[in-house]
């Protein structure tokens, strides 16, 4: 089975709401809180300040009116009620393949209902766009459940076999650009080992200036390690085939080390940026390796105060 069922996808949103982890203060917190706290920040709209209290954000002091005093005092914002959540979700047919666990077109499509399912019951309007299999699906933000149905219903249509261009991401970031409201969070869900880094770098580097970016990595274990497994047809995107050897010990070790230097530059993409990037294995449950990339910003976001 190469997507997931409909009734799956809407499974996961009690999962997104019920199911919690254990967090530092001991008290359980469920995926839709920990998007909350990472996620919903405070919006632009200035509304009082008052006396400091103790756990307030430190950041957040107004140094004027506490010199002024004498004793610290806050800056308050109206916090921000809504916003605009847009699932970019990869279904080129590279997305259906999977040696451990399940598909990536699969898994894909479970994180894009965990996150979906968590900003809609947070009163974010959630669209999105499919791309990777012609022409690219855009769905606009909004926050009726149906419509995220939809949008969760198209991800388990039968996949078709056009070969996606290595310039579908691209296209589809373009899209995004030109179609989705200043100031939105973007999750990004691709398999971004099919794109060459001077796309990816291109790409992101024009959508990040207008949008909250979150890069999420699907891989499976073959990806970075080839099986040997005798001689395999390889067929490239523009159809061209190459016959590779995988029980050379050099060729694994080759085909190891351009996957670790594609990588690597990614990262050092997504950090110049400033853009999360959480990579989700084929093997892991999509559930806890969320909770796991979602947990790590958070800590970031409290190293940063």
């Amino acid at each position: 089975m190469l997507t997931p069922q409909f009734n799956e996808l809407i499974e996961l949103r009690h999962k997104a709401h019920s199911l919690g982890l254990v967090s530092k203060q001991r008290v359980q917190v469920p995926l839709s809180g920990l998007y909350a706290s990472v996620f919903r920040g405070y919006g632009m709209d200035f509304e009082e300040v008052r006396e400091y209290r103790h756990g307030d954000e430190i950041r957040n002091i107004d140094w004027r009116v506490t010199a002024r005093m004498n004793k610290p005092y806050l800056k308050i914002y109206r916090e921000e009620r809504e916003r605009s959540v847009v699932l970019c979700i990869d279904v080129g047919i590279h997305m259906q393949f999977g040696t451990r666990g399940t598909f990536k077109s699969i898994q894909a499509a479970h994180i894009a209902a965990l996150l979906g399912w968590s900003a809609n019951g947070h009163g974010d309007r959630v669209g999105g766009l499919l791309f990777g299999q012609g022409t690219s699906q855009f769905f606009r933000p909004a926050r009726s459940q149906r419509y995220l149905g939809q949008l969760l219903r198209q991800l388990t249509c039968p996949p078709s076999t056009t070969i996606s261009d290595e310039t579908a991401l691209e296209q589809a970031l373009k899209i995004l650009n030109r179609s989705t409201a200043t100031g939105a969070l973007l999750f990004i869900i691709a398999d971004f080992n099919q794109t060459p880094i001077p796309i990816l770098e291109r790409a992101l580097s024009q959508l990040h200036q207008r949008h909250e970016i979150v890069l999420i990595s699907i891989d499976d274990p073959a990806d970075s390690d080839l099986p040997a497994i005798g001689q395999v047809c390889f067929t490239a995107p523009d159809g061209t085939q190459a016959y590779v050897d995988t029980d050379n010990p050099q060729g694994r070790m080759a085909y190891r080390l351009a996957w670790e230097t594609h990588r690597k530059a990614f990262k050092q993409i997504a950090k110049q940026l400033y853009m999360d990037l959480i990579s989700i294995s084929t093997q892991a449950d999509a559930y806890q390796s969320l909770l796991k990339g979602l947990r790590q910003r958070a800590q970031q976001q409290r190293a940063h105060r």
